[in-house]
């Protein structure tokens, strides 16, 4: 007797959005913008309908903006221009959550510029 179980996701588009919204922690805690979500991704991505894809997005933007961070530190005492990195940088991690958490609650999927593919 062949078996037709599937596992059903529920669709919760304010878990996505809080999730999103969770990355703003990193201008109180520091990395809270990024261990909270994995947290969430973690133990909701084979439950709540597209958290895979959106969690994916967003610790792919975190750990991005965490090494273009780093990365920035070195420009400061070098050039100067570590300083309007970091200013830039701090602007797109505070806004993009934002924009996607607004695309997550109308049903879309997220989209983060400049994020690399760490996580597939």
């Amino acid at each position: 007797m062949e078996s037709n179980y599937h596992t059903l996701k529920r669709t919760d588009r304010q878990l996505l959005v809080i999730t999103h919204l969770a990355q703003l922690l990193n201008y109180i805690t520091g990395l809270g913008g990024l261990i909270v979500p994995l947290v969430i991704w973690i133990t909701q991505k084979n439950s709540v309908e597209d958290m895979d894809v959106h969690g994916k997005a967003i610790l792919n933007f975190q750990l991005s903006i965490l090494i273009f961070s780093v990365l920035s530190i070195p420009l400061i005492f070098a050039f100067g221009l570590g300083i309007l990195t970091l200013i830039l940088i701090g602007i797109l991690a505070f806004v993009m959550p934002i924009i996607n958490a607004v695309k997550a609650s109308n049903g879309e999927l997220p989209s983060y510029p400049l994020s690399l593919n760490l996580i597939s």
